[in-house]
């Protein structure tokens, strides 16, 4: 075999290697020839498909559109390589530290993601746990998670749980009713309990019994407060049946910018607000979580409409939690949404530094968003309970003016917080 042939067999190897084959005809094209003629490494191969599917996914212009002249001189190719690939690297971080644009109207994106495969399982023993992103290293409330479902219907740009699951496939558990009954509980102590981690918890309604089994679950358990999160417009199974006091049910909300470029699928803002604002009507404590918070160009007017909005929607009394926090990744996270074809999404288009061991903007972008929502919401914080979701503790007292010693602390005050506001919903609307 000649050499010649030899080379290209191993250039096609490493493209292979690197997935370059994801990325469009033209600039596959490009990148294969550019690779012939500077004789890129596979390490520097996978930074220019990283970056050329980056440049995608964010609506900028292509890799061979920006692709740099460089001087050639009696430079090596060792030498030019590191010059194109400062220079490329140099304009994909300039989009990155910029704040970003959301072109309008705004319009869902043209994405769709493959039709969700709907399966019944047996699952060998209930999915009750940890937080699964709990970390050491992020001031935490210990909530535990109850897996009703798993995987999510929806497709927020930016979620996690795709990571965690087979990504078109919603998993129910064909015994969860039964086993949830079967769970024995210590009844000197509190628990707090979750459905939204593992998928959204109303909108699959009561599909399988899962409101019926958990409805049950809180009656039969008093000293559990059981959470409800939800992007869901889907309350009717709420509004039909008798809803105990330690269900509390909440929202998470964010941008009609961000709801249409990166909660595909999800309820408008206005559809949430007006599904709580009913749920509310029938005593229900209703709760907002501000997370992700996400950096853009007009995040300061846009988020300061919602605040204003709800704090005219809602009283006080009828509040229990307002949590903030915003984008975290992990590496394989930004793996595959890099693999992700016909994707786009201005998620990872954003400053990135490391921090407890996870991938987030750095402290000072977090201060300005969190401490302007916390002043946005002045007027509850003597009454709500709030708190940062996934962030190290180092940034409570900036923000709130105090902060935990440690997560049982945290824990406990939460409890304390929301069985607080249960007894006085419990009181004021008679039992």
């Amino acid at each position: 075999m000649s050499s010649k042939s030899n080379d290209a067999e191993k250039l096609s190897g490493m493209l292979e290697a690197v997935g370059l084959e994801r990325l469009p005809e033209t600039q596959r094209a490009f990148l294969i020839e550019q690779a012939g003629r500077y004789r890129f490494t596979q390490q520097e191969l996978r930074q220019l498909g990283d970056i050329a599917r980056d440049l995608n996914m964010w609506d900028e212009a292509p890799i061979q559109q920006v692709w740099p002249r460089v001087e050639v001189g009696g430079a090596s190719h060792k030498q030019l390589r590191q010059r194109l690939l400062a220079s490329l690297r140099e304009h994909w971080l300039g989009l990155k530290e910029k704040p970003n644009s959301y072109p309008a109207p705004f319009t869902r994106t043209e994405y769709r993601p493959e039709r969700i495969k709907r399966l019944t399982v047996q699952r060998p023993q209930l999915g009750l746990g940890a937080c699964p992103v709990a970390s050491p290293r992020t001031r935490c409330c210990n909530l535990l998670t109850l897996d009703a479902v798993e995987n999510c219907g929806f497709d927020c740009s930016y979620c996690s749980i795709q990571s965690f699951y087979h990504g078109d496939e919603v998993r129910f558990d064909s015994r969860f009713p039964e086993k949830l009954k079967q769970l024995e509980l210590d009844p000197d102590k509190i628990y707090h309990i979750g459905t939204g981690q593992s998928s959204d918890s109303l909108m699959w309604g009561n599909q399988a019994g899962i409101l019926d089994a958990l409805v049950d679950f809180a009656v039969r358990n008093p000293n559990v407060i059981l959470e409800l999160k939800t992007k869901s417009k889907n309350i009717s199974y709420l509004l039909k049946n008798r809803i105990p006091e330690n269900i509390l049910c909440t929202w998470s909300l964010n941008t009609p910018t961000l709801i249409a470029h990166e909660e595909h699928l999800s309820a408008s803002l206005e559809a949430r607000l007006t599904a709580a604002r009913r749920v509310a009507d029938k005593g229900v404590l209703v709760g907002f979580h501000f997370h992700p918070m996400i950096h853009y160009d007009n995040w300061r007017q846009d988020y300061a409409k919602i605040f204003e909005q709800i704090t005219h929607m809602f009283s006080v009394d009828e509040v229990v939690l307002v949590s903030l926090g915003t984008l975290t990744y992990i590496k394989p996270v930004i793996k595959q949404l890099r693999a992700r074809s016909g994707f786009k999404s201005k998620i990872l288009q954003m400053p990135m530094v490391e921090t407890d061991g996870k991938l987030s903007y750095p402290d000072e972008i977090k201060l300005e968003m969190f401490g302007f929502a916390y002043a946005s919401l002045r007027t509850w914080h003597a009454e709500v309970f709030f708190y940062l979701c996934m962030e190290n503790q180092r940034l409570w007292r900036p923000v709130f003016g105090f902060d935990y010693t440690d997560n049982e602390t945290f824990e406990t005050a939460m409890k304390a917080s929301y069985l607080r506001k249960i007894a006085q919903r419990r009181t004021g609307h008679g039992g």
